[in-house]
């Protein structure tokens, strides 16, 4: 899966006591499947350093071998787990909270959240109309990192090609959904976890340099004539 990481200066070397305590699943270092979201992110931060702000690529590698490596936890959705543990994380009267999962996906606390998170932690708010809210929405998404061993399974991508690959990425996802009668983000979930966008991302294979047409041929050779699957 490729992510992306907003901040006021590029990312060459994670440091994971970097990050603030009182973050939606704790200290770490957060992406998001989303380009745009991080985008955002990283001009609000650098308008607070002075500089345009960076968004740094990276590939999470989410695969049986990370669920063996690390303890992960999926949220898939906001829901009454997801507010209890974002609570417990954020309200600073219990900030001495620690869970033990080195990595934890799911939805975002972002500023509109936030308000109506702290209307709910003062009691002005139900928990069952908060929850009826964030069902209204719209999608968002993190991943955090809180351990070393959590970082094995994330790799930078190389930014002197990130835009070859951005570029090239987009026709692959396409042809997928044509070609299988599947939507963007079953096409793309197999795209960014393959072993071809693994070399695509890797400068020393030259793959990115090749037209994408030649590109999604090997993407099919891998996938193979059902990539259904490759999902179960």
């Amino acid at each position: 899966m490729q992510v992306f990481h907003g901040s006021y200066t590029k990312i060459d070397e994670i440091d994971l006591s970097k990050g603030l305590l009182s973050r939606d699943f704790g200290q770490g270092f957060y992406v998001t499947k989303f380009y745009h979201h991080a985008e955002t992110w990283a001009q609000k931060i650098g308008k607070r350093y002075q500089t345009e702000g960076f968004v740094t690529e990276f590939v999470f590698f989410d695969t049986p071998f990370t669920e063996q490596l690390c303890k992960v936890k999926h949220f898939p959705e906001y829901n009454e787990e997801w507010l209890d543990f974002v609570v417990m994380n954020r309200n600073p009267a219990t900030l001495a909270f620690v869970h033990d999962y080195d990595i934890i996906e799911g939805p975002v606390a972002d500023d509109k959240v936030q308000n109506r998170l702290d209307d709910y932690l003062k009691d002005k708010i139900a928990k069952a109309d908060f929850l009826k809210e964030l069902t209204y929405h719209e999608e968002t998404h993190q991943i955090c990192f809180r351990t070393i061993k959590s970082l094995l399974t994330l790799e930078r991508i190389d930014t002197n090609m990130t835009s070859d690959v951005v570029h090239i990425g987009e026709p692959l996802v396409e042809a997928l959904m044509l070609d299988h009668d599947i939507d963007e983000v079953f096409a793309a979930d197999l795209f960014y976890n393959s072993d071809t966008f693994a070399k695509l991302s890797n400068a020393s294979t030259g793959l990115h340099l090749k037209p994408w047409h030649e590109i999604y041929e090997l993407l099919k050779k891998e996938l193979g004539p059902n990539p259904s699957v490759k999902r179960q």
